[in-house]
């Protein structure tokens, strides 16, 4: 009997792209029978520390020849690396075959600087199955994965139904603002539960201070990752900016409301969903993405998202709900 193949599947960051790469490590582990390992930064080990379809998880070392050493004793078959940047050159040195990730960056800037679309709306997460095709490894059509721990709960009320809103961002360019999200939630009555990191706090503060009477409740900055998983799972439906929360969304097969200005969902990013369960309310101001990482707008300081109208966010919020 033949030894199964032992891979390493490499992504270093974010929350999202490490949640769009667990097709590829499922099919890997189902169809190959293979012996899976993932590396990334300690930062992100929730989302890889409970799928059971990983057999060990490596984090990287702020020394690379002590992260070297710890692999170098695996002796992989294969590293599929999906992160492929100048930082994940260094495995070069295992002496590994690798594959790597194509992030079509030239078709990226065609399609940024002149409108001209080659990427054919191919989400990443196609792009990443193509990596592991060598294999004669297929995507299993199961979407993402998110596994939550164990003991991970949270202080509300989980039963009821609500609404879970991610008003984080990496860029402010990304995000909404407090005003528009005030609008929009003074229109719904039920329960709102806004999601965020520590630097969304104060933002939505403004909201419940614009919102009064309103049940909304102001999670940013007080939940894990997982508690934060576990409030998704249990929504009725996810409001987003392009966010690693909202991927975590589609790994629940929720029903998904994104918001989108200086990134676009044809560049490969869209919720990894069937259409019927996603709805994608772009700016108007404009048609394709502004900058790479969304980090600058062509049409105002802030980002164009910032020109959705609130009414839009509203009229689907009770399209979901009818």
């Amino acid at each position: 009997m033949s030894k199964p193949l032992k891979i390493l599947i490499v992504r270093f960051s974010s929350i999202g792209d490490i949640v769009l790469t667990t097709p590829v490590i499922r099919s890997l582990k189902n169809q190959l029978k293979a012996e899976i390992h993932f590396l990334t930064k300690y930062q992100y080990h929730s989302i890889v520390a409970s799928n059971f379809n990983l057999d060990k998880v490596f984090y990287l070392s702020n020394s690379l020849s002590q992260t070297l050493k710890d692999l170098r004793s695996e002796n992989y078959d294969y590293i599929i690396d999906l992160h492929n940047n100048i930082r994940s050159q260094f495995l070069l040195a295992l002496g590994v075959p690798i594959k790597r990730y194509s992030k079509s960056n030239f078709k990226k800037f065609i399609y940024m600087n002149f409108g001209v679309n080659y990427l054919n709306n191919e989400h990443v997460v196609d792009r990443y199955m193509k990596t592991i095709s060598f294999l004669d490894v297929k995507n299993d059509g199961k979407g993402l994965d998110y596994f939550i721990s164990n003991d991970a709960q949270v202080a509300f009320d989980i039963r009821q139904d609500f609404i879970a809103w991610s008003i984080g961002g990496s860029k402010i360019q990304k995000k909404l603002s407090p005003d528009q999200i005030s609008q929009a939630c003074l229109k719904i009555d039920m329960p709102i539960i806004l999601l965020g990191s520590e630097k969304e706090k104060l933002e939505a503060e403004q909201v419940i201070g614009n919102c009064s009477g309103r049940k909304i409740y102001n999670f940013c900055g007080r939940l894990s990752l997982d508690q934060s998983a576990l409030i998704i799972k249990n929504c009725m439906m996810l409001l987003s900016n392009d966010t690693g929360l909202m991927h975590i969304g589609a790994a629940f097969n929720k029903n998904i409301i994104s918001f989108w200005g200086c990134t676009k969902p044809d560049m490969g990013f869209s919720p990894y969903v069937i259409s019927s369960t996603s709805i994608e309310i772009l700016s108007e101001k404009s048609e394709k993405q502004c900058s790479k990482h969304g980090d600058s707008c062509r049409f105002t300081k802030d980002g164009c998202v910032k020109l959705i109208n609130s009414e839009k966010i509203y009229e689907a919020v009770q399209k979901f709900r009818s």
